[in-house]
């Protein structure tokens, strides 16, 4: 498990989805599940950056990414065998300008789907209203969701799979980007 930690932070680090000491990951076992250490170095993870905990709160939870009761109120909402937070540039920009990304590349239109929501609570580090409002955008079949100013979690069955989804939530975010600052007008797919 270690190694599947270690590869998919080192991932998303250098794919520079975030900063040096950005973002967060779990997985969950049954009513375990392992997250990131507080102030972890994604690209950079040891055994020790690892923190066992429960679904339920526990004793362990002060060592927690301070996103434990977003990865918590995730799980319990929906099927996820795992959670990956970001921040990834393009992505948080999108979030500033729009209620929801709608992606205009094919893979990420098939991937992620045609409209990834962009939450905006009041607190969005931590936050019970945060955690509230991501379960409820994965428990209506999101795969992933923003939340304005902060970045993106995705779900999957495994890390690869979450990170897949951030990384083509990305990648469509840096289309639109340039869409935008171009101003040309996009051909149609079957046109």
């Amino acid at each position: 498990m270690y190694q599947q930690f270690r590869d998919t932070g080192r991932d998303i680090f250098t794919a520079g989805l975030i900063s040096s000491h950005g973002g967060n990951i779990s997985v969950r076992e049954g009513d375990e599940l392992l997250i990131t250490r507080r102030g972890s170095m994604l690209g950079r993870l040891a055994e020790s950056d690892l923190v066992r905990t429960r679904v339920a709160p526990c004793e362990a939870d002060e060592h927690c990414s301070r996103e434990l009761v977003v990865h918590r109120a995730i799980y319990n909402a929906c099927g996820a065998g795992a959670v990956a937070h970001a921040h990834g540039v393009h992505t948080v920009y999108r979030s500033l300008v729009a209620d929801s990304i709608e992606p205009i590349d094919s893979e990420s239109r098939y991937v992620i789907g045609e409209s990834i929501p962009v939450l905006a609570p009041a607190e969005t580090i931590g936050s019970s209203e945060a955690a509230e409002m991501l379960a409820r955008a994965f428990a209506d079949g999101a795969k992933i969701a923003v939340l304005r100013t902060h970045g993106p979690f995705a779900i999957g069955e495994s890390l690869d799979e979450a990170f897949y989804h951030l990384t083509c939530l990305e990648a469509s975010c840096r289309l639109l980007d340039l869409r935008d600052s171009v101003g040309l007008p996009l051909a149609q797919p079957n046109g």
